[in-house]
């Protein structure tokens, strides 16, 4: 490491991105090769969404508007609420960095579940400040040890919700007796990047949290995306709402057109695409079932789950199965890599895929069944 990082720097860990489907083709020789590893929606992007990206190429040549006026104002109309409650970033996650540049100061606290989205963690860290890790519970978020974990050392709590990797949510009840012992000066982060999967009708929405009376003497922040269900990750555009008191400092953080206009524009589109929206919600509901059935019926375990992957608990090895299945062409995640070991997040893909997938772990259970009765004979 260079003599002149900064410390903390020097201890933070280099996210690994998962295996590519050109790599694994050109590892294994193979023709195909379906990733069901990311969370991105099967779908792909609104039509509408593509047409835009078309139509903007030609203009790239210019700088975006710094204030993202025009999507804002969609944002604004969509989910009723002002034009000065929305903050724009490079895909949620450096909303998530914004946020810890802008509150976070060496020796704060920071409080998070986990397993969950490791990024909390990282910015905390980046910004030397201390991370509070709080065990899920049933793969949920402990709300009542969260809360007790909480100092006068602590800035942020971070909620993921559903959260990543379980697709576990919090509720309604459970988050309004959590807020009910958050200090008024500790900021509330609620990632929602999957909320537009949710089903429960006991999914505490922080957009509504936020918008009620009730609760106008808390810091919340509500985290959401196009990456996920809009199908724009490779475009990187996320935004956060929150007060214009909290919206203020952030933007002195944020740097000058962070968002691209060619995302910009998309995002526009995709708002406007109710039905590509509806249809990949649909898609997903149909498609987690039959991967929870048929996953059921060879030995896995499926947990319920409010998003768009599956945490599924694996008869052996999470990492063998992840070798084995990579060689035939399906690439998940697996859970020693996301602190489920044992468990494994599975994408749900499009019809042909899951498919695809079911047929392949029937081959490698097929083959270390004979394996087994080979090795019994010997």
């Amino acid at each position: 490491m260079v003599d002149i990082c900064r410390g903390c720097v020097s201890n933070l860990k280099k996210y690994v991105p998962g295996r590519t489907e050109e790599e694994v083709k050109k590892e294994f020789g193979l023709d195909k090769v379906v990733k069901l590893a990311s969370n991105e929606n099967p779908l792909g992007p609104s039509p509408k969404a593509v047409e835009a990206i078309k139509d903007y190429a030609s203009k790239v040549y210019v700088y975006p508007d710094g204030s993202y006026r025009k999507l804002k104002e969609k944002l604004s109309e969509e989910l009723d609420i002002s034009f000065e409650n929305i903050t724009l970033g490079c895909g949620s996650d450096e909303v998530i960095k914004l946020i810890g540049e802008t509150f976070l100061d060496p020796g704060d606290e920071i409080v998070t579940a986990w397993p969950t989205f490791p990024i909390y963690k990282h910015i905390a860290k980046l910004m030397d400040a201390n991370v509070v890790e709080i065990p899920l519970k049933s793969f949920k978020h402990d709300l009542n040890k969260m809360a007790d974990a909480i100092t006068d050392k602590t800035k942020i709590v971070f909620i993921c919700s559903p959260n990543n990797p379980t697709g576990t949510i919090v509720t309604q009840d459970e988050i309004e007796g959590f807020l009910n012992k958050v200090p008024d000066d500790v900021l509330v982060v609620f990632d929602e990047a999957y909320v537009e999967y949710v089903e429960s009708d006991d999914f505490a929405d922080a957009l509504k949290l936020f918008k009620d009376n009730k609760w106008n003497n808390k810091k919340i922040v509500t985290l959401r995306t196009f990456s996920k269900i809009h199908g724009l990750a490779g475009l990187r555009i996320g935004y956060g709402i929150t007060s214009p008191e909290i919206i203020e400092p952030i933007e002195k953080v944020r740097e000058p057109f962070n968002v691209n206009s060619v995302a910009h524009e998309a995002a526009i589109a995709s708002l406007e695409d109710k039905e590509h929206i509806e249809k990949s919600r649909k898609e997903n509901f149909k498609e987690k079932k039959y991967l929870q059935k048929t996953l059921k019926t060879l030995g896995f375990e499926a947990e319920d789950t409010e998003a768009n992957f599956l945490n599924v608990k694996s008869p052996f090895c999470d990492m063998e199965l992840f070798d084995e299945l990579m060689k035939k062409g399906i690439i998940m995640r697996p859970g020693s890599l996301l602190g489920l070991p044992g468990y494994f997040r599975l994408t749900v893909g499009k019809e042909k895929d899951n498919r695809y997938l079911c047929d392949k772990i029937k081959e490698i259970l097929a083959e270390r069944k004979g394996n087994d009765a080979n090795a019994m004979n010997n």
